[in-house]
């Protein structure tokens, strides 16, 4: 039997996560307006957003193995704290350094939230309702992406730039207080103890890696800085995993990738969110340059990929227990990679109407195919190693994103700079055009150029083309290596099923 306030445990859950989400987002829209307030740099405004990410990411694995030492309710809470109040700190800062510095924190809270909500579910679920309460859990998050832009325009039209950070405090702390009073305590009291050198090799190479993949956009892949940041996270990395296959308490089970479950599994959650960040990434500049809508209209216009989502979510929830996890991540990879290949044909004069199917199959796919999959991972994952175990799954999605997103956004400029046409136009406007889409458009309305207009964004949907059609040949890709090498349900999917080992559960 499942913990009997579970329910209502998931809703606070899920609030948190929804504020997790639409953070991730609603700071895209604000970064004109931070430019002009505050008066930051172009480097001022990278960092603003790099500093999330490099904490957060480097601080998945060891908050994931807190968790599970000190109490994953207690920390969870302790995570809420720390993002709630770096959030007031980022709405009533004065300077951009006060910013960066909000959402260095903020990414530290975001780092301990995310593997430890995750690791709650298994907690208090049983397997019977587990699917259910993963769909739940990914929809709350994927829910706030779209919400970013629609809340963050909003805002920003009757309120000053500090409320797109304060919003976070009143959700935070219903959340936090939510928690507290539904979700029970749990730990597995024979976690390791803190692991100080892998946790320095960890964070050093994630950070390393992150920080290389977001600078090589726009230094480029062969810039020496690029290269020998990755070069070093690669060093760091590969020395992290050969000290935690000896150390004597690994934070990390390297035992872990050799049940098939857990490695194809992991494949398909981390290819459902590298694609998933490579739409929102691509999709959002077209509606905005190319379409013409601003913020607020653009995030509207992602409502039918959300939808998609959704029905995906019931979908598995039905599914799952009759078939198994198998055959429905591969159908959802198939229905993403038709999706993702229909969007791949798309011409820079359609209308939005003839763009909405495509959308809706791929919010369809990626509910079919995410779910589904983390629901396995966490079938997988032994009970007593839930906070890490979490924490190694969000790395990896988290991470490989990331890698995603940029390795995307690198093959869509190269794509549009090869085919906008910035011929006789003054120096400062052909650079701003060859630059970005964003910079063509404002260099036409400046120049009063049309025939730039129809080229930059003739180019871009080129660009965005050729990115969708990459992402049909991966999601299809996977779907046949999961068919040919993830163990079938008799082997896995039953297995995962039974209970593996027991929580220590203590009073909330």
């Amino acid at each position: 039997m499942g913990y009997e306030r579970r329910w209502w445990g998931l809703g606070a859950l899920a609030l948190c996560m929804l504020a997790l989400g639409f953070d991730m987002t609603i700071l895209n829209v604000a970064l004109t307006t931070l430019s002009e307030k505050l008066h930051a740099g172009t480097s001022e405004l990278q960092w603003i957003v790099d500093s999330y990410l490099l904490v957060f990411a480097a601080l998945l694995l060891p908050a994931g193995l807190l968790g599970d030492r000190l109490g994953r309710k207690r920390m969870l809470l302790a995570g809420l704290a720390i993002f709630g109040a770096a959030s007031l700190a980022g709405a009533l800062s004065g300077g951009t350094g006060g910013v960066i510095a909000a959402r260095a924190f903020m990414g530290l809270g975001a780092a301990i939230v995310t593997p430890l909500s995750m690791s709650m579910l298994p907690a208090i679920f049983p397997a019977e309702e587990r699917t259910r309460a993963v769909a739940v859990w990914s929809s709350a998050t994927a829910l706030g992406l779209p919400l970013g832009p629609l809340i963050g325009g909003w805002l920003l039209e009757h309120y000053s730039w500090g409320s797109i950070f304060l919003l976070n405090v009143p959700i935070v702390l219903v959340g936090g207080i939510a928690l507290a009073l539904t979700m029970p305590e749990t730990r597995d009291p024979a976690a390791p103890k803190a692991d100080g050198t892998g946790s320095l090799l960890s964070m050093g190479g994630l950070v390393a890696l992150v920080y290389g993949v977001i600078e090589a956009p726009v230094r480029g892949w062969g810039h020496p800085v690029v290269l020998g940041v990755l070069a070093l996270a690669a060093v760091l990395l590969a020395a992290f995993v050969l000290w935690e296959r000896r150390a004597p308490h690994p934070m990390m089970d390297v035992r872990l990738f050799r049940d098939a479950r857990f490695s194809w599994a992991m494949v398909a959650a981390v290819t459902a969110n590298l694609l998933m960040g490579g739409l929102l990434f691509v999709f959002p500049q077209y509606l905005q340059a190319v379409l013409g809508n601003d913020a607020f209209g653009t995030g509207l216009r992602l409502i039918p990929m959300l939808l998609g989502l959704m029905a995906g979510g019931l979908t598995t929830d039905r599914i799952v227990p009759r078939t198994g996890h198998k055959p429905v991540i591969a159908a959802g990879l198939a229905v993403l990679a038709a999706g993702l290949g229909w969007g791949a044909f798309t011409e820079a004069g359609d209308p939005y109407g003839s763009i909405v199917p495509w959308l809706l199959l791929v919010g369809l796919g990626c509910g079919l195919s995410l779910i589904p999959a983390m629901d396995a991972l966490m079938a997988a994952l032994p009970a007593d190693q839930a906070g890490r175990g979490s924490g190694l799954v969000q790395t990896l999605r988290q991470t490989g994103g990331t890698l995603g997103v940029a390795g995307l956004g690198s093959l869509l400029s190269a794509v549009y700079r090869d085919r906008v046409a910035t011929g006789g136009l003054p120096a400062a406007a052909a650079d701003a055009a060859h630059d970005s889409v964003g910079g063509a458009v404002a260099a036409a309305a400046r120049l009063h150029d049309g025939a730039l207009l129809v080229s930059a964004r003739d180019a871009y949907v080129h660009g965005m083309d050729a990115v969708l059609a990459a992402c049909a040949a991966g999601s299809l890709a996977v779907a046949v290596l999961l068919l040919a090498f993830q163990p079938g349900r008799r082997r896995a999917d039953a297995a995962a099923d039974e209970p593996q080992s027991t929580h220590e559960h203590v009073a909330p």
